[in-house]
């Protein structure tokens, strides 16, 4: 059985997640990218701090209204035909920041591209739990995930390039960056239509027995989870757990994201380092992250440990950025921001094994969507208010403290609600490792 079981998840590993990661990579770059474009762009049209924030996170306003709504409509119409659709449409989205001319036209674009990349992340972690049990599932989140920190690890150098395209064809380096930075996905909308199938029924390329051990070990968690925890999608909206699970994801989303859209412009007010030497120094911790996320979320299938292996990354979350916000020096700084990206994306993936433990079917299409949607609100609150308190104190040092407090919230939330591992481990047996 284990070998089936290895065999099996190995080649749905190698058949499904390059393309689900290469478009991770470029959905988050796409929504990031903004980070590298404000110092210049917030110069040519005169956007402060408070301004450039809200305009940055008013992408997840749209993305909170629309998220279920969007994993619904990707339950009933498949993966492969939506997922495609919300690509075309962010692609189409994402170049058009390229064109905005004031605050006005900045906040509309962004709007727009939250609605439409909206339900795409919880698709997938839905989508993977129609393929993966549950005893897999840490480990493939966070090879999903892992798009993340090496979406800035390999897009800070080359935005940084992008920007020194000042004045080429008339266009200013951060329309460039909008607009190169745009076309992969646009590719990759038709590849994900013709290549990604929907469900292991279209998985011809398992073997009878494969396919026929992967239905009956999915179908029995699911029956297991059901017996525990049986609700319907509209149940799962007001469930307490699940609420609660989307202000933990807002407890590691607020610090990722107020990050993300305003470390380049910090470590540019180091002094002295040009475009792309900010963009390698900005890639440092995302390095750290990614190689982490990996160890950590297999270590946490291998101990099939779920509620240790998230205390601790929030914890180091914490530290980090209340050691950042008091520490000036620029190495030591980034040093406690690398800790803090440790926690962040080490979090990510063992976070993911929370609501797919206690939801199923539709339910955990619209509860994921629901989860998603609160916690991604972290990406609206955390640049605009980091926006806000570096405009009015004149530093980072509140920011940074703001971002570290949310952190405090998500784990006090993860000790308040355990995790329910009785699902998991009842259908499914111990990962080889």
């Amino acid at each position: 059985m284990d070998d089936i079981a290895r065999r099996t998840v190995s080649k749905l590993s190698w058949r499904l997640l390059p393309l689900l990661m290469v478009s991770y990579f470029i959905a988050y770059l796409d929504r990031v990218n903004l980070g590298f474009a404000g110092a210049s762009m917030s110069r040519d049209l005169g956007f402060t701090s408070t301004v450039f924030g809200n305009a940055a996170g008013i992408f997840f306003v749209a993305y909170f209204l629309l998220e279920v709504p969007s994993n619904l409509a990707l339950e009933r119409f498949g993966a492969r035909r939506w997922i495609a659709r919300i690509m075309l449409s962010w692609g189409l989205l994402s170049a058009i920041q390229a064109g905005v001319g004031g605050a006005t036209s900045f906040n509309l674009v962004r709007f727009l591209l939250g609605a439409a990349e909206a339900g795409f992340f919880p698709g997938v972690i839905f989508y993977l739990t129609l393929w993966f049990p549950a005893a897999y599932r840490a480990r493939i989140v966070g090879w999903f995930m892992f798009a993340v920190p090496i979406s800035t690890v390999i897009g800070s150098p080359i935005s940084g390039y992008i920007l020194n395209m000042e004045g080429t064809m008339g266009l200013h380096g951060w329309q460039w960056l909008f607009i190169l930075e745009a076309l992969p996905a646009l590719v990759l909308a038709g590849v994900v239509l013709l290549y990604l199938p929907d469900g292991p029924a279209e998985a011809r390329w398992l073997t009878n027995e494969e396919r026929q051990w992967l239905t009956t070990t999915l179908a029995a968690e699911r029956r297991n989870r059901e017996a525990l925890h049986a609700i319907s999608w509209t149940q799962s909206l007001r469930n307490w757990r699940v609420i609660a699970m989307g202000f933990i994801y807002m407890g590691i989303t607020v610090p990722l994201y107020g990050l993300g859209f305003f470390l380049p412009q910090i470590i540019k007010g180091f002094g002295g380092l040009g475009n792309v030497e900010v963009g390698f120094v900005n890639a440092f911790p995302y390095l750290v992250g990614a190689i982490a996320m990996l160890f950590w979320s297999r270590a946490s299938d291998a101990r099939r440990e779920r509620k240790a292996f998230l205390l601790i990354p929030l914890a180091c979350i914490f530290v980090g950025l209340v050691a950042a916000a008091n520490i000036a020096a620029p190495v030591p700084k980034m040093a406690a921001v690398t800790l803090a990206a440790f926690g962040i994306f080490s979090a990510l993936p063992v976070f993911w094994t929370f609501p797919t433990a206690i939801l199923s079917g539709v339910a955990a299409a619209a509860g994921i969507a629901w989860i998603n949607a609160i916690g991604n609100l972290g990406g609206y609150i955390g640049p605009t208010i980091f926006g806000l308190l570096r405009d009015r104190m004149g530093n980072d040092v509140f920011a940074v403290m703001f971002l570290a407090l949310l952190s405090v919230l998500a784990l006090v939330l993860v000790l308040a609600i355990g995790h329910d591992a009785r699902a998991e481990q009842a259908a499914t047996p111990a990962v080889a490792h």
